[in-house]
């Protein structure tokens, strides 16, 4: 395990795929949280709660997980290093979140992260994860002629600062089609539509930094996101793992990697 991220291989490895969950981490550095803003930031609301445990299998299949430690307030894994925006004219947070998903001010007045910090964050824990992640498609695709991203996410069912009412239960992005092959999207987006799941495909999210970066079908490598509102397997109020909602939506995820692979 590196200082900032967990990488576990399988055994054996028997699938040309690599599961990436940027967003679960809880770590923050000491010298950083003492700048947050209230107990509300403290408490990290914006995390995608339990998602490395949700796809916690994943080795199991003969497949690679890669997970985040350090909490996106730090740094966004899934902005790029540059800090353009992602969705042109569409309210959205950065690469160094100034305020959470809720709009409360992360750090307390004068104390926000000004851009020599940001790029030297950017430096300190950004990197890392890109280039572990850049080098282990690389590996996959030597191995095996061909790569394939699973970029794992989550999000509170209702977020009103971005979006009106209930988001979908299973939020598929392809980049509007290419960061990946048609046929696996298909069949990817056929195999969450047998759940009894609400699912969307493009909007609100087509897929962010990850997916949008690594994504190059023609190269051999292709990229899907799949967000999904966190009342499918925990208790958002409580933040809390809900083994009654998780082990099913576990089975289908399984089904969905299978159909990714093809």
């Amino acid at each position: 395990m590196s200082d900032g991220f967990d990488l576990k291989r399988p055994e054996r490895e028997t699938l040309p795929l690599l599961v990436s969950v940027p967003h679960a981490g809880t770590a923050v550095p000491d010298a950083i949280a003492a700048r947050f803003a209230s107990d509300e930031v403290r408490a990290l609301p914006d995390t995608d709660w339990h998602v490395d445990r949700l796809y916690g299998f994943v080795p199991e299949l003969g497949a690679t997980l890669l997970v985040a430690r350090y909490s996106r307030y730090v740094v966004d894994l899934n902005r790029p290093a540059s800090g353009r925006s992602l969705y042109p004219g569409r309210d959205e947070t950065g690469i160094v979140p100034t305020t959470t998903f809720r709009g409360a001010p992360i750090w307390r007045v004068g104390e926000a992260p000004d851009e020599e910090e940001q790029h030297a964050r950017v430096e300190r824990y950004w990197q890392p994860y890109h280039d572990c992640l850049r080098a282990e498609l690389d590996r996959i695709r030597a191995a095996h002629g061909v790569a394939l991203l699973f970029d794992a996410h989550s999000i509170t069912s209702r977020v009103p600062r971005f979006f009106e009412g209930e988001l979908p239960g299973l939020i598929l992005g392809d980049a509007d089609g290419t960061s990946c092959g048609h046929d696996r999207s298909a069949r990817v987006l056929g195999a969450l539509h047998a759940s009894a799941h609400e699912v969307a495909h493009n909007e609100p999210f087509k897929g962010g930094w990850i997916t949008r970066c690594y994504g190059r079908p023609k190269d051999g490598v292709h990229a899907l996101q799949l967000e999904m509102a966190q009342r499918l397997y925990m208790d958002e109020a409580a933040q809390a793992w809900r083994e009654d909602r998780a082990g099913p939506l576990q089975v289908m995820l399984r089904d969905v990697l299978q159909a990714f692979v093809g």
